[in-house]
């Protein structure tokens, strides 16, 4: 479908950059990315893609909007307080460019259903702020060969990698299994700087919008970490895909995404995917 003179006018800046230009605006506008977690990472990332052009967003979130967030989660404003942060969500993003169509869900989000989730989509991004939910999001992403985006964010520090079927390993190759309770502190317990959410949200929607118009390389078998403190970026490379991987391995032990147990304290994030 041809770009009407609004959008040609919304997406100039894109257009006019040879590696996009009116057919990657095109597939940006065709495609369709779910956001997992409508928190620090999932807002910017929210915002950008949609921005962006996105022509379908999809926001999973069953928390609402609270004061607290409001320090890194720039897609909720105070008098959001209260409100679903899906609904909260949609208003922005709706407001900011109504070429893009909004999917809210605000559920919990279990073994039993994101498989169902994640399967019309065309890439997923976690946004959530607990490992169980991490560990499920990358085996439903892995059983339905969709590619996705990981990052988590903590203090002053951020990382991200990617995974694409077929082309390096998951995020189950890199970090095995969740760790056990308690050893590494959550965000609401170690605190992070409001910003960070927008360095590595940022990317995240990046990696998404390269993935869309296959432009440059997506951060497939690397792993991007970000020292804010020391303003230090390191691209790490991975070990390739380990053929011996429980879940995108040659003889895969794992044929269902597993819900992991959590502590009292995130038990309501990692049902729901909540965000940083």
């Amino acid at each position: 479908m041809a770009l009407n003179d609004e959008q040609i006018e919304r997406y100039s800046r894109h257009i006019i950059l040879k590696e996009i230009g009116v057919k990657g605006q095109q597939k940006l506008l065709n495609a369709k990315v779910l956001i997992i977690g409508a928190g620090g990472l999932g807002a910017p990332v929210a915002m950008y893609l949609a921005a962006a052009g996105v022509g379908t967003i999809g926001i999973a979130d069953a928390d609402t909007v609270d004061l607290s967030n409001l320090q890194r989660q720039i897609i909720h404003a105070t008098a959001d307080v209260g409100k679903p942060k899906v609904q909260s969500a949609a208003e922005t993003i709706t407001a900011m460019n109504p070429d893009v169509k909004v999917n809210t869900y605000q559920i919990f989000v279990y073994s039993s259903n994101i498989r169902e989730l994640i399967r019309e989509y065309d890439f997923v991004i976690d946004g959530t702020d607990n490992f169980p939910a991490k560990f499920l999001i990358n085996d439903a992403c892995v059983l339905e060969k969709k590619p996705f985006s990981h990052a988590g964010i903590i203090r002053f520090k951020g990382q991200l990698m990617t995974y694409i079927p077929g082309q390096g390993p998951c995020y189950r190759c890199v970090f095995k299994d969740p760790p056990p309770k308690d050893a590494v502190p959550t965000c609401k317990q170690a605190g992070v700087i409001g910003a960070m959410g927008g360095v590595i949200g940022s990317l995240q929607a990046m990696e998404a919008i390269k993935y869309i118009t296959g432009v440059g390389e997506n951060l497939v078998g690397r792993l991007l970490t970000y020292d804010a403190l020391k303003n230090d970026f390191h691209n790490i490379k991975l070990p390739p895909a380990n053929g011996k991987c429980p879940v995108c391995g040659s003889n895969p032990t794992i044929t269902e995404p597993i819900d992991y147990e959590q502590p009292p304290c995130e038990l309501k994030a990692a049902k729901a995917g909540g965000g940083e």
